[in-house]
């Protein structure tokens, strides 16, 4: 097999492209042959040794990944060689092959393309597991979604809609805003351009929004922070600008609000059965045509380092989805 390997995590640049040898099955494990693996906000993080997992090294990173079985070892029953799954597995799908456990596949419905299913468990179940279930969305409810062009915000607009709320896409330019009208969003503000709060209020009447979806952080956090409604539920994703807000607390007891954390990695090792519930009712809305992740750019699986610059420069709309063959 060939795999990019990471021996110096110190950024995309020290990756090189190997042949390396097909680890052995373990029990409880499944081989798959890559078809698609998709680029998300961690795996930049993990080459630069900056994501809370720091895997042994030497390691080949590549969180999430689609493939088809081609061998499973001692104890796997649900999975056989011909299957069709995809992966949230860490590390292992910048590769042609990756060896993982049988548990933290996904296996694929029919009509489940494989760039679909690459992009899909990452985005889709952190952002079912926010909305759904820390935020406990309801119909009618407001969402505002920062950083709303990218993979998890495109995803947010699309669970959102489904679960029958109004949205407003927060992006960086009038061209991704416009991009996210076309996606379902109800209302989209730019937050290069005039006051957040002031945007926020006039898409609100005032009111503010029931729910604010953060994967951004930075500075936009305190003026969203601030412009949040009564009883409203402050998502924090992660950090995608760098910085980590510190938030004013009184906020939060002015506006009988909450600060309301997702990782959703930890929630599916934790919750398995609440996650494979909500990782059903995501397929159904699949299968529906209201969810479909929005995949603008793929690329060849040699082209990682061009995947990582385009993904460094905030210019991808959706996912970066890496293929084989």
């Amino acid at each position: 097999m060939q795999a990019w390997i990471c021996d110096n995590p110190v950024g995309p640049q020290a990756l090189t492209w190997k042949d390396v040898p097909t680890p052995e099955l373990k029990k409880g494990e499944v081989l798959v042959a890559i078809k698609a693996a998709s680029l998300n906000f961690p795996d930049l993080l993990i080459v630069q040794n900056k994501y809370q997992m720091k895997p042994p090294l030497p390691f080949v990173p590549g969180a999430e990944f689609s493939g088809v079985v081609e061998a499973v070892g001692e104890g796997v029953r649900h999975l056989k060689p011909g299957d069709a799954v995809a992966s949230f597995a860490g590390t292992g799908g910048f590769a042609t092959h990756a060896v993982a456990p049988a548990a933290v596949m996904m296996p694929l419905p029919p009509g489940f393309s494989f760039p679909d299913a690459a992009a899909f468990l990452c985005t889709y179940g952190t952002t079912h597991h926010a909305l759904m279930d820390r935020a406990q969305l309801k119909a009618g409810e407001t969402v505002l979604v920062l950083g709303a062009a990218g993979g998890v915000g495109t995803a947010a607009i699309q669970i959102a809609k489904a679960a029958g709320a109004k949205v407003i896409a927060a992006t960086s330019s009038d061209e991704k805003g416009e991009f996210c009208r076309k996606l379902g969003a109800d209302i989209a503000i730019n937050y290069a351009q005039g006051d957040l709060r002031e945007q926020i209020k006039a898409a609100t009447d005032g009111k503010g929004p029931d729910v604010i979806y953060d994967p951004v952080g930075g500075d936009l956090a305190e003026p969203a922070f601030r412009s949040i409604g009564w009883r409203g539920r402050y998502l924090v994703i992660g950090f995608a600008q760098g910085g980590i807000p510190a938030l004013p607390l009184n906020l939060a007891l002015l506006k009988g609000a909450s600060i309301v954390g997702v990782f959703w990695g930890e929630f599916a090792k934790r919750e398995p059965m609440n996650n494979a519930a909500g990782l059903m009712q995501l397929a159904g809305w699949y299968a529906e045509g209201k969810i479909k992740p929005v995949i603008e750019t793929s690329l060849p699986m040699s082209d990682l380092g061009r995947a990582f610059e385009l993904m460094g420069s905030r210019q991808v709309r959706g996912k970066l989805v890496l293929v084989n063959g």
